[in-house]
């Protein structure tokens, strides 16, 4: 896992950089999920709004709502499809989306229309750790403890 500016980002994930989002392919579905950099700036996870299994979603349209002590937002979907599954586990623990954003806090299964064409959106591998540090950078942004 690479680390970036104290932020955890795997580099086998693709990324939505400004709008702190992850995906990742698993068979014909592509979990989505916010990142390390999501979590730590919206610091602790109180509940999370999941959209309905079955519904159609468009690229960049919300999956689920995320609510905090500093910060109410969506989760936008960085492919478009259908909602196949959602993280029902986050109903009774939201706090997944904090300890194991990349893991068990993940938020929703979507199955794509066009992987192909959505992936070529998005950025994976050492390109899309670098453009998450130039983002960050840019941004002033760090997950490290003050």
């Amino acid at each position: 896992m690479s680390s970036v500016n104290g932020c955890n980002i795997p580099a086998e994930l693709y990324y939505v950089v400004e709008k702190h989002v992850w995906a990742k392919p698993d068979g014909d579905v592509v979990l989505v999920g916010l990142t390390d950099v999501a979590q730590n700036m919206a610091k602790t996870v109180i509940s999370v709004s999941l959209k309905g299994e079955g519904k159609p979603i468009k690229r960049g349209k919300s999956v689920a709502t995320v609510e905090s002590g500093k910060w109410v937002g969506p989760v936008p979907s960085p492919v478009e499809g259908e909602i196949a599954e959602v993280n029902n586990e986050l109903a009774k623990n939201p706090g997944l989306v904090n300890e194991d954003p990349y893991g068990s806090g993940w938020i929703a299964k979507v199955r794509p229309v066009d992987w192909d064409a959505d992936r070529s959106l998005l950025v994976t591998g050492d390109e899309g750790v670098e453009k998450y540090r130039e983002f960050l950078d840019a941004e002033g942004i760090s997950c490290a403890s003050e």
